[in-house]
């Protein structure tokens, strides 16, 4: 079995081509590969952790295939208490089984290459979406996704020019901006969000940290973090005020915390929802003038296997 390191994994996955193939299989939808809904399963903290006992780990199990291309599947275990370890919270390795026999053939660095095919899905909805002119990148998450959140997007928007970095542990949100050449680390979240085009959201959170309230006409809105139905980045009024979007609609109707909640509270009715990725790899979209869109994502297997094939071509 060939092992693909994490370094490696990056370099396969350049940003232009993965965005490319990404764009390329949804429009394909189902016939680029069979992607079910992935399992998912709430694992208890060890007992004997420090953390508190809400904050579960989230087991998910993600297969794919092609008849042609074989068997892709991921297994990730997302544990929000690594932050305290210093760990990243998404542990994953991906396994592609060969065609004809079904061996398992290559084992990839599956957090590497799940920080480049979320960021590349966001980047792709981007690319229909966000100003053509945008120049202010707000990012606010300091994991490992928001470096190649940086990099994905300015892979679709080069007029940005302007990067802001915010978390709840500004010490982070500095180590973050020192990574990405003229970042700068801020305090102030509301302002941030009244000065960008773009505001690329990527946490764990449980509760709303952009408010519609803060967020100007003509701005962008690209929620990964929240990818259960009890968290989310976003309040309801933000919903409210933009033009919807989703990777997949199974995916938003059973996982996507923020748009969920926003229906509990009665701001959003999920029928409102414009157009999934593959709908938009299909035909595009004109944005209106002066409004707000927002892309939510939770993931989906389809992701995985157009990254995963990506490597595996590439090292065979």
């Amino acid at each position: 079995m060939r092992v693909i390191d994490a370094s490696t994994t990056a370099e396969l996955l350049p940003y232009p081509a993965l965005i490319n193939a990404l764009d390329a299989a949804f429009a394909q939808g189902d016939a680029a590969a069979t992607a079910p809904p992935r399992l998912h399963y709430s694992v208890p903290e060890p007992a004997s952790t420090d953390q508190p006992p809400q904050t579960d780990r989230t087991l998910l199990i993600m297969p794919s295939w092609a008849q042609d291309a074989g068997v892709v599947v991921k297994l990730v275990n997302v544990v929000p208490s690594n932050s305290a370890r210093s760990l990243a919270a998404i542990q994953a390795q991906v396994l592609v089984a060969d065609a004809q026999t079904g061996a398992w053939s290559t084992l990839i660095d599956g957090a590497t290459l799940t920080a480049r095919r979320t960021a590349a899905a966001s980047a792709l909805a981007a690319r229909y979406l966000a100003p053509a002119d945008a120049h202010t990148l707000l990012v606010v998450g300091t994991g490992r996704l928001s470096i190649e959140l940086v990099h994905a997007h300015m892979s679709v928007r080069p007029s940005i020019e302007k990067v802001l970095i915010w978390g709840r542990d500004q010490a982070k949100a500095q180590a973050v901006a020192r990574e990405i050449s003229g970042a700068q680390a801020i305090t102030d979240l509301a302002q941030a969000c009244n000065q960008a085009d773009v505001i690329s959201c990527c946490t764990l959170s449980n509760q709303a940290l952009v408010k519609g309230a803060w967020v100007k006409p003509n701005t962008h809105i690209d929620l990964v973090g929240a990818y259960r139905p009890d968290l989310r980045e976003t309040d309801g009024e933000l919903v409210t005020k933009s033009h919807v979007f989703v990777d997949t609609y199974a995916g938003a109707n059973g996982e996507a915390g923020d748009l969920l909640q926003a229906v509990e509270e009665g701001h959003f009715d999920m029928a409102n929802i414009q157009a999934d990725l593959h709908q938009l790899s299909q035909h595009g979209y004109i944005r209106p003038d002066n409004c707000i869109t927002l892309f939510k994502s939770v993931g989906a297997s389809i992701e995985d296997f157009v990254a995963a094939r990506m490597v595996a071509s590439a090292v065979q």
